[in-house]
């Protein structure tokens, strides 16, 4: 009824696309609830009066929004409409938490997604949604995450690209949110998005979709690149067929579980980031850790003794995927092993996609076979993957470490990104 003048800001609330229009609108509606006659239907006051509380939340106007929202959740519930009370108890939560009640946001929030769970299992993604949004203004963003993950599953599954689209938006945020949580923790230094800013310029001059402008771009890239790369603590080192204390290559065994655990994960629980999908890690990569010395690969890699993983997330690419230059948030560590675990391409294929890093001497390509993995330091070293060829597949795991040398935490001194 208003949706075609409403949209999200940067913070996911909802704000006119043109105040004057939707506020013409919202008085058109009133104009309409007034005229009813005494003996209405009641669904059509429940329905003027619930999108009068949509316009007027939209407008900033949050004590009309408050208002009109409870008439239209009580008459649903009176006439006993529970699909209704489901969507009209999501508005109400969001106009509650517009204006700052939490708690009763809350208890609204949790009540409309038991009631869908229950009743209405097709408004079961709208109530993850709109609760995920709340727990992530509230500064949960564990369970923000895990409430719109569980969301973009299920729009996923409806093949609605609006709705999956709404969804990834928040992931995004919530995951843009943590990685300056993250930011703030480790690094005070890159207050102001630091690796973002550098990842924006990176992407502005050169791209991994064309190998064949690499030569060409990276003259421009060079002394940029190299500013960032002489504080770099890891230098990106490719392990093939890696061989760990006792001689013996990681064990085929804990590598299958875990890339049958992580194929599991991003097919069922993945969420689209940067062009692929990221899945939590389970117990198979868990065990993984605990069984091979994964910090004494790192240090006998690279020279710096670090501590046992902090961190990690399986990562799946299938054909036509990439991903672009980028520096990572240093949250995740002043180390990351990324190791292969699958890594299907037709015989004969003429492409075959590989992890890509920008040194301060040009690019390094490292096509990783399962079983082998990359050490580098994801924060101070420009990297991505090149697109995945027709039938290719790939499935990783990539691990966070922190230094033991608590000074290498923080970074100083950085160069700030050229405009």
């Amino acid at each position: 009824m208003l949706d075609h003048l409403i949209t999200h800001d940067d913070a996911l609330r909802m704000v006119p696309t043109d105040r004057d229009e939707l506020a013409a609108a919202v008085g058109r509606l009133r104009d309409e609830l007034r005229a009813l006659p005494e003996d209405a239907d009641p669904a059509r006051t429940r329905i003027l009066t619930r999108w009068i509380g949509i316009g007027q939340m939209s407008l900033g106007h949050h004590d009309e929004a408050l208002t009109s929202l409870r008439r239209s959740l009580d008459i649903a519930a009176t006439t006993g409409n529970t699909r209704a009370v489901v969507a009209t108890g999501l508005n109400l939560a969001d106009a509650h938490r517009y204006v700052g009640d939490a708690q009763s946001a809350d208890a609204l929030y949790r009540s409309a997604l038991n009631t869908a769970r229950d009743q209405h299992p097709e408004l079961v993604d709208y109530a993850l949604q709109h609760t995920g949004k709340h727990l992530m203004e509230r500064g949960d963003l564990t369970g923000a995450q895990a409430h719109l993950q569980e969301a973009l599953r299920l729009r996923i599954a409806k093949e609605d690209t609006e709705l999956v689209k709404s969804t990834q938006a928040a992931l995004d945020r919530v995951e843009l949110l943590t990685n300056q949580a993250d930011a703030s923790a480790v690094a005070p230094s890159d207050p102001g998005g630091w690796s973002r800013q550098w990842t924006t310029w990176l992407r502005s001059r050169t791209t991994t979709l064309t190998p064949s402008r690499w030569a060409q771009d990276f003259p421009a890239l060079r002394d940029a690149v190299a500013a960032i790369t002489a504080h770099r603590r890891v230098h990106p080192r490719h392990l093939r067929h890696l061989r760990h204390q006792s001689d013996q290559s990681f064990p085929a065994e804990l590598l299958a579980e875990m890339a049958e655990e992580a194929e599991k994960a991003v097919a069922t629980d993945g969420y689209l980031h940067n062009g692929k999908r990221n899945a939590a890690v389970g117990d198979a990569a868990n065990h993984f850790a605990e069984q091979v010395d994964l910090a004494a690969v790192v240090a006998r890699s690279t020279g710096m003794e670090v501590e046992q993983p902090h961190t990690a997330v399986y990562i799946g690419y299938t054909e036509g995927q990439f991903l672009d230059f980028h520096l990572d948030e240093p949250g995740f560590g002043e180390a990351s092993l990324i190791l292969c675990l699958r890594h299907e391409r037709p015989t004969g294929a003429l492409r075959v996609s590989a992890t890509v890093f920008i040194n301060a001497d040009g690019y390094l390509a490292c096509a990783l076979a399962p079983g082998d993995c990359v050490v580098f330091d994801g924060a101070l070293t420009p990297h991505g993957r090149t697109p995945l060829g027709p039938r290719e597949s790939v499935t990783l795991v990539s691990f966070g470490f922190r230094a033991c040398d608590r000074a290498a935490h923080t970074l100083t001194g950085l160069p700030t990104a050229p405009r």
